[in-house]
């Protein structure tokens, strides 16, 4: 025997409101079950576009610090050639006769005696042409050791390259002394003296020699 629901529960359920309600529940599962589907998405969209903020900002630092050394370029590039001018202006010679002149200031100043000096000029660099100088000086222990020093100190751009002790009479010390100074090319090409080849740079000064 076969149970039916009482009438009036089968009226409720052939009701059109019933259905109505039922439909709208059904839509309120799925507007709810949507929801969490978009916040989901929008949570994972959210940290996605997080992370790839954060690596744009950590190439935006990497950046920064690798332009870090270029910064103020220009006015270190102008401060340079200032420097380099100025090293021109006072400590090249712009002829023999200053180079002479030098020399022979140094010598009155330390009290020795240059018996000689040999000008060599090599050959013309891109910027500078050195110019060596072989000299025999004489003089007590403490004024050649005065005039190495003044000549090493001097403005004009000197380096010694060699020096050897040649002889000893009494007090008085006879010194080699091998240096070296450097002119603008178009200044050592105005003096008219010969260019060296290489073969024909001098020798160093030897000891005992």
């Amino acid at each position: 025997m076969r149970l039916r629901p009482p009438a009036h529960w089968r009226e409720h359920l052939t009701s059109p409101l019933t259905w109505h309600y039922a439909g709208a529940g059904l839509l309120l599962m799925l507007t709810i079950v949507l929801g969490i589907w978009c916040g989901i998405d929008f949570m994972d969209t959210s940290m996605s576009h997080s992370d790839a903020l954060a690596n744009k900002q950590v190439d935006l630092k990497a950046l920064e610090l690798e332009t870090v050394p270029l910064r103020g370029l220009d006015k270190r590039v102008d401060k340079t050639r200032e420097q380099i001018k100025e090293f021109y202006a006072k400590r090249i010679p712009t002829s023999y006769s200053a180079i002479a002149g030098r020399i022979g200031e140094l010598q009155v100043k330390a009290g020795v005696r240059l018996t000689r000096v040999s000008y060599l000029q090599g050959r013309p660099g891109a910027r500078l042409t050195e110019i060596t100088m072989d000299a025999g000086i004489s003089g007590e222990y403490p004024q050649i050791m005065r005039f190495v020093n003044a000549l090493e100190r001097d403005p004009t751009f000197f380096v010694i390259r060699a020096m050897s002790l040649t002889g000893q009479q009494g007090g008085l010390v006879n010194l080699r002394l091998r240096f070296s100074t450097w002119m603008r090319p178009e200044d050592a090409a105005a003096s008219g003296l010969p260019t060296a080849t290489g073969t024909e740079a001098a020798a160093p000064a030897k000891e005992g020699e």
